[in-house]
């Protein structure tokens, strides 16, 4: 997403909140209704263990969504992540009852966040961090195709393919339980529970950023993270000042290799996969395959159509 593509009447919040949600349905037609006389659109899901929501709309009703949750007992304390959308960034309203807000499935090890999490850390001490040469450890809670774009410089990358493989990365941090660590999401909610397990499993000194990556690259843009953020709309990555020349391009096209921040999926629709390929390689036949099984099975599927 360039600048000229975003539109400024357009707000997109990013929030959560974990607290004790004793009846979600009504929870749930109440978010609908509000959501529907704003003409919000996005996605919504809500448990017992809390809310979890990215919505889109103009700029003033936005804030009187904010205004509204504010207002409510149950929602108090929200920390609120606010960026400028691209207009389209969600196609209609979904907003949905589900078991958990972030899918950790960790069984009867499920984490409650707000009885066991790391330390809140925010971005104006991790900056500084940074700037005075703390040793502290970066661990990225993201899944794989989110870090291909962007993440903090030297951070230990999960590579889950999805949230509930949390458990695997103890292996990787197994030589650090005694060391300073901070976890990072996108907004702050996947840490929650992710450095809660990790306090779980015996690790002394675990510090969760706070507000996630939007918001330390909103206060640093270009500083500390490299690249741009995926996220979870049309817009597919953000950034902020990427026009200048401080702006990192990490992202590599999974065919050719040269710099690139271009997301498409397989074009093969059994896989769908999710991968970096430059706009040069996308458009030599306006297919995008994740690798040469999927375009051998997809030539395969055109040529008995064509029989």
């Amino acid at each position: 997403m360039t600048n000229s593509e975003i539109n400024p009447e357009i707000t997109i919040v990013l929030f959560y909140k974990y607290v004790q949600i004793d009846n979600p349905e009504s929870i749930r037609l109440q978010q609908l209704a509000l959501c529907q006389e704003l003409g919000l659109k996005g996605r919504t899901i809500i448990a017992e263990e809390g809310i979890n929501a990215t919505l889109a709309g103009t700029s003033e009703n936005i804030q009187k969504y904010v205004d509204f949750m504010n207002k409510q007992d149950l929602f108090q304390g929200i920390h609120w992540k606010l960026s400028k959308g691209i207009g389209s960034d969600f196609p209609r309203l979904s907003i949905k009852v589900r078991h958990e807000i972030v899918s950790a499935h960790l069984g009867s090890n499920d984490l409650n966040p707000t009885q066991v999490t790391g330390k809140y850390i925010q971005a104006e001490e991790l900056h500084e961090w940074f700037r005075a040469g703390k040793k502290f450890y970066l661990v990225d809670m993201r899944n794989d195709y989110e870090q291909l774009v962007g993440t903090f410089d030297k951070a230990i990358l999960s590579n889950f393919t999805n949230f509930r493989d949390l458990p695997s990365i103890l292996p990787a941090l197994e030589s650090l339980k005694n060391e300073t660590i901070v976890t990072f999401c996108t907004g702050g909610i996947r840490c929650e529970k992710a450095s809660g397990f990790l306090v779980q499993s015996g690790f002394n000194d675990v510090y969760q950023l706070y507000g996630g990556i939007v918001t330390y690259m909103e206060k640093y843009p270009n500083k500390d993270f490299l690249g741009k953020l995926y996220v979870f709309d049309k817009r597919v990555v953000m950034g902020f000042n990427t026009d200048s020349k401080e702006h990192v391009v990490i992202g590599k096209c999974q065919k050719c290799r040269s710099s690139s921040e271009n997301f498409v999926n397989c074009t093969l629709p059994s896989c769908h996969k999710h991968f970096i390929c430059c706009r040069n390689c996308y458009s030599r036949n306006g297919f995008a395959f994740c690798n040469k099984v999927c375009e051998l099975e997809m030539a395969g599927k055109l040529e008995k159509v064509a029989a």
